[in-house]
């Protein structure tokens, strides 16, 4: 049984993907049918298109730094992880507010510069907190393959990429390759189902030659493996990496390891207010978990708890005082030893 140990040789856990700030909304099903999006979904937009729905909203939307390997990095400094950040970010107040944002974090930025405007997404939040996004990627589609380099991932113990990258191939390419010359386990996080669509011969490749841990929702699995049935579709994402975890929303999630499935159960249940930075603070928890030697099972819960708490606020961004929730149900459940010290093995 996988044990975590193999993996805290080093620390550094290293997101790859979109400098974006994130424009939240919270607007009625009436709103989302007018500006053309896609229920739970994705669409790439121009900027002038989001300062034009922005300015339709019933209120002042608010305004976070984001993008979903951004968000995933944020936590593991949250959680006293040592981490990094690779993108590009664009000029002006925006630009310099996401490079802050990162260090105040205790993530180290490693942002490539552009004369565009740094990257955004608008996600218009339901009733049913379900999030609904536009994005328009600015600097961070400028981003070039030979920007990225083993040195980028230097002393990582696990890339993360987030599955957007799968619209620029050369790009995704060279992170891939570069992350496996720094000596690297690669982590893929799905992203959205409609990425999973348009991407899914590229997908599928990726995944048999470069992907070590592969992170999905119900709705990203479905589109990958054709199974809404929750053991095949885990069962399925799991034969060609070594991890793979379904996320399941207030059920929990299932992780698939050596041809054994572990179900993790909600460490807490309460209704969402909004989905947005769930399943990218869900692997905050586990991917923090595995560099710091926990058993599975406990990545897993640590994911779930962390996940919950993103929930119950708007935006991708836990407050302090979720974070101490957070430790305190892993302490009652664990104990103390090792955790938010990332120096210690449990």
């Amino acid at each position: 049984m996988f044990t975590g140990q193999e993996y805290t040789h080093r620390k550094l856990v290293v997101g790859i993907g979109s400098a974006l700030v994130d424009i939240l909304a919270r607007e009625d099903d009436e709103f989302l049918q007018k500006t053309g999006a896609i229920k739970g979904g994705m669409k790439y937009v121009d900027k002038e298109f989001i300062e034009l729905t922005m300015s339709q909203a019933s209120k002042k939307p608010t305004m976070v730094p984001g993008g979903s390997a951004c968000n995933t990095v944020i936590g593991i400094g949250k959680l006293g992880g040592h981490a990094r950040f690779v993108g590009k970010s664009g000029k002006g107040k925006i630009g310099g507010f996401f490079e802050k944002n990162l260090r105040k974090n205790n993530v180290d930025p490693v942002l490539f510069k552009s004369s565009s405007f740094t990257g955004r997404v608008l996600s218009i939040i339901t009733h049913d907190a379900q999030r609904s996004m536009f994005t328009f990627l600015g600097a961070s589609s400028e981003t070039q393959p030979e920007e990225i380099t083993k040195k980028c991932f230097e002393n990582a113990a696990i890339v993360h990429i987030e599955g957007y990258l799968l619209f620029n191939e050369d790009l995704i390419f060279a992170a891939l390759n570069a992350a496996k010359e720094a000596g690297a386990l690669v982590s893929l996080d799905l992203a959205s189902f409609t990425v999973v669509e348009e991407s899914k011969v590229l997908l599928k490749k990726i995944v048999k030659d470069f992907v070590d841990i592969l992170l999905a929702n119900e709705d990203e699995a479905l589109a990958f493996t054709g199974y809404s049935d929750e053991i095949k579709a885990v069962t399925s994402l799991s034969e060609h990496t070594r991890i793979a975890a379904l996320k399941v929303g207030e059920r929990g999630s299932y992780i698939a390891h050596a041809d054994k499935i572990i179900k993790i159960k909600p460490m807490v249940t309460g209704t969402a207010v909004d989905t947005t930075g769930a399943g990218d603070l869900w692997a905050s928890g586990f991917l923090f978990g595995l560099v710091n030697g926990y058993s599975l099972e406990k990545c897993g819960n640590l994911g779930s708890a962390c996940g919950y708490e993103v929930c119950q606020v708007v935006g991708a961004n836990i407050p302090e005082q979720g974070w101490q929730r957070i430790k305190k149900i892993l302490e009652e459940s664990w104990g103390k030893k090792g955790y938010l010290d990332p120096g210690k093995e449990t």
